[in-house]
């Protein structure tokens, strides 16, 4: 389909990501939807599961194998995409992890659990980025999207009125229990302050950036979905409509903020 709209999705086999690739693919305007993932069975599976629900679709998934926890494999996969394309109308940056659990486990030392929370969710994403924007400018869309998936919980004024588990402070002594995301929730807030890098960087060249919070949602992140649903996670079928409605110019009024379904979200 010569006019449809080609989106690229980091992690898109899972979560979010799955979510927003099909709401694209059952769309009634075109596209063709990139699905980024860590291996080809896990993005070839996720299409296999959508193209079946929505048999009738005309819509394009096009499989890609990337893990932007390696700059050789974000340029093995910008070689694929702009062979194939030679452009991009829209990169969505949704890749991302949760190292919390893996260090309480014992698996990951402090350290590691810190660094490699800023490896994926900030430093992939800004080399992904960087690498994959002169795609971006080749678009022919009067104004292609930029797109960084952060989260409720990297809001810096939000954490003031501690009405959420991991905003609420443990009882005195050492050491402290309770549910707590301090490596992930940093790196996130750091994401923001990219995303305002990269819609200074791009403001001139008519590229319109946004950070997306979709919300609380029950997706596998960390390994806590039922954790999440206890503290009353939400379904993530609610993301994708959400991003195809920001894709299709529904929130261009707040290019340069945080959006969530309701509104801006408080730095």
């Amino acid at each position: 389909m010569a006019d449809a709209k080609i989106v690229l999705i980091t992690g898109a086999n899972t979560g979010i990501g799955f979510q927003i690739v099909r709401a694209l693919y059952s769309a009634d305007k075109p596209y063709s939807v990139i699905v980024g993932a860590r291996s080809l069975s896990k993005a070839q599976d996720a299409i296999n599961t959508i193209q079946t629900e929505f048999p009738s679709s005309q819509n394009q998934l096009s499989p890609l194998v990337i893990d932007i926890e390696y700059d050789d494999s974000i340029q093995t996969a910008y070689n694929e995409v702009h062979a194939k394309f030679g452009k991009l109308d829209a990169l969505i940056n949704n890749a991302g992890a949760q190292f919390e659990q893996l260090h309480h486990s014992g698996t990951l030392t402090e350290r590691e659990a810190w660094n490699q929370s800023w490896n994926i969710n900030t430093t992939g994403t800004q080399i992904m980025t960087s690498t994959f924007i002169p795609l971006l400018l080749n678009s022919s869309s009067p104004g292609p999207y930029l797109i960084f998936i952060t989260s409720g919980a990297s809001t810096l004024t939000g954490t003031e009125t501690r009405h959420i588990p991991i905003d609420r402070s443990p009882a005195a002594g050492w050491p402290k229990t309770g549910p707590g995301v301090p490596a992930y929730r940093s790196a996130k807030t750091g994401l923001n302050m990219l995303m305002r890098e990269w819609e200074r960087i791009l403001k001139n060249d008519g590229v319109k950036v946004f950070g997306v919070s979709p919300g609380l949602l029950a997706t596998g992140l960390g390994g806590n979905r039922e954790f999440l649903k206890k503290i009353g996670a939400g379904d993530p079928v609610v993301a994708g409509p959400f991003l195809r409605d920001v894709l299709e110019g529904g929130r261009d009024g707040d290019v340069g903020r945080v959006v969530t379904r309701d509104g801006v979200q408080d730095w």
